[in-house]
């Protein structure tokens, strides 16, 4: 893993080493994936202020993220069908999260259970919840949740509605893959995937399976969706949610002022700024444009997380630059984990580490507490800033 230099090195090992169906659902946004496209091109805009001759001996990158102290201002997301990208996926990625110190998100769509991953591991991690129809069955996961002692539950906010992945409809994308002669011939190709898969405990949604009556044989994540999830989700639902978990919450999804606003009413403890990485609203702002609105706004009263296009350490600066206290990122460790596994997962998390301390220190920055907004090169946000 070592080779890798970059996040780019590890998405194109992916794309080699994982099935087009699943490389594609990780990779992919909504419909002509103007917002995917955004929450990149806008991190680029943002320019770094280099400084020149400051003491940089002695820096430090950690902080605190609700309170969990880690050594870099960074959390692995949620994301759906982690276990397609790797045999036991998700257990792999939060064994090397909790190896480095930060926190890991299971999702609610993930292939290993909460069950599966709490048995594997030492420590307890965050979990990301959907809430669908079914009440009984959401009060079921959170009460599976806590049983679990996750330290933190994600509530993510932003779709009720899938967005279309076009290229999910093209390929066809089920869990387990259909035998199909594209998927069949695809997969001969990729045999140290095949491996991974068959050793993994599991080939389906590892929270779901069982548990959704009517549900059983369903493989379809967008019919999942299309019959599961609850379009009439509401703020009172949220106070709900509240109401059941005993730990921290955390609302993923924001993208409005006037949303974080309502947001903090509810007694949520962080946000997450976040167009659900380009794959809902299409042509909703990026996140990182969305982000020093809404940090101004309601930053004093609940901690300010952003997610949807981190790539780089440098991309972690400008986003705590315009007031997140800490970044979370799906595409740059899923990345890994398809390129190799737990190896990959924690090298994406090192690069990024490493990039963010070395941008940290070429801006004049010893501490994480001393990034802001005059590390930018905008004389706008310099400004501001004065």
């Amino acid at each position: 893993m070592k080779q890798m230099a970059c996040i780019e090195d590890l998405r194109e090992t992916a794309r080699r080493k994982v099935p087009k169906m699943f490389f594609d659902y990780a990779d992919a946004g909504s419909y002509n994936q103007e917002t995917l496209r955004a929450n990149r091109t806008d991190f680029e805009k943002l320019k770094l202020r280099q400084r020149i001759l400051v003491n940089m001996d002695q820096r430090s990158t950690a902080t605190t993220i609700l309170g969990e102290k880690v050594p870099v201002p960074l959390a692995l997301g949620p994301i759906g069908l982690g276990g397609m990208m790797h045999g036991d996926g998700e257990i792999l990625a939060c064994r090397a999260a909790q190896a480095i110190g930060i926190p890991y998100t299971l999702s609610t769509m993930s292939i290993n259970s909460i069950e599966d991953v709490a048995a594997a591991v030492d420590k307890p991690f965050w979990f990301q919840l959907y809430v669908m129809r079914d009440r009984g069955f959401i009060k079921e996961l959170i009460q599976r949740a806590a049983a679990a002692k996750c330290s933190a539950l994600m509530l993510t906010v932003d779709l009720q509605v899938l967005g279309q992945r076009h290229c999910d409809v093209r390929n066809g994308l089920t869990v387990p893959p259909e035998i199909k002669i594209r998927n069949v011939i695809d997969i001969m190709t990729k045999p140290a995937w095949a491996w991974s898969i068959l050793k993994g405990k599991r080939k389906t949604f590892g929270n779901l399976a069982g548990h959704v009556k009517g549900m059983e044989n369903v493989n379809s994540l967008a019919q999942w969706t299309a019959s599961q999830f609850d379009p009439t989700l509401s703020w009172k639902d949220v106070e709900w949610v509240k109401s059941l978990w005993p730990g921290k919450l955390i609302l993923k999804g924001i993208l409005d002022v006037d949303d974080a606003k309502i947001a903090v009413t509810t007694g949520a403890d962080a946000i997450s700024v976040s167009n659900h990485g380009g794959r809902q609203l299409d042509g909703a702002p990026s996140a990182i444009s969305a982000l020093p609105r809404i940090a101004d706004t309601v930053g004093s009263q609940v901690e300010v997380l952003m997610d949807s296009g981190v790539r780089t350490g440098a991309d972690m600066v400008r986003a705590m630059a315009l007031g997140a206290k800490a970044c979370i990122i799906g595409r740059s460790y899923i990345y890994g984990l398809g390129a190799g596994g737990q190896a990959g997962v924690a090298r994406a998390v090192e690069i990024l580490g490493k990039e963010f301390d070395t941008t940290m220190a070429l801006c004049g920055k010893r501490s994480v507490a001393e990034i802001g907004p005059d590390v930018l090169a905008d004389t706008e946000t310099q400004r501001r800033a004065s």
